[in-house]
């Protein structure tokens, strides 16, 4: 049921170029910054409920190792929540933080005005694998070439 809705979600992820450039604010989750990493999520606090982001930087994670969650403004404690759930359930570590402050043009304003920007990179932990088994085992599924006890 949650599953599902998650495995639609991802499906559904558009990719495009850069959101600041763009002008997308907190917004566009999943997307690639211009030829950057593949395992960047952009994070918003209206698009998406916050467990969508966390099982979403895990499937990341299982996926490249690392992921690296970003949010700009009122998104920001979204993000920070996130990574929080995941290193508190041991599944990450913290790797990296980076915070700034990105120019966005706001026709309506008629001038550019800054917006905070937070960029958190999050590692497997040692326990992430035996973590994922140990839920998946639990929702009934058997990975590939895995037999359920």
């Amino acid at each position: 049921m949650v599953v599902e809705e998650i495995t639609e979600g991802v499906k559904n992820i558009s990719v495009a170029g850069d959101a600041a450039a763009s002008g997308g604010a907190a917004g566009g989750e999943g997307q690639k910054r211009g030829g950057s990493s593949s395992n960047r999520i952009q994070v918003s606090n209206t698009k998406k409920p916050l467990f969508f982001y966390v099982n979403l930087a895990k499937r990341y994670m299982q996926q490249h190792g690392d992921v690296e969650l970003s949010a700009l403004g009122m998104a920001i404690a979204t993000v920070v929540t996130v990574a929080e759930i995941l290193k508190n359930n041991g599944f990450a570590v913290e790797k990296k933080i980076r915070t700034s402050t990105v120019e966005i043009n706001d026709e309506s304003r008629g001038r550019p005005f800054q917006k905070a920007k937070i960029e958190i990179v999050l590692g497997k932990s040692e326990k992430f694998d035996e973590l994922m088994a140990a839920a998946a085992e639990e929702r009934g599924e058997v990975e590939d070439g895995e037999e359920q006890a």
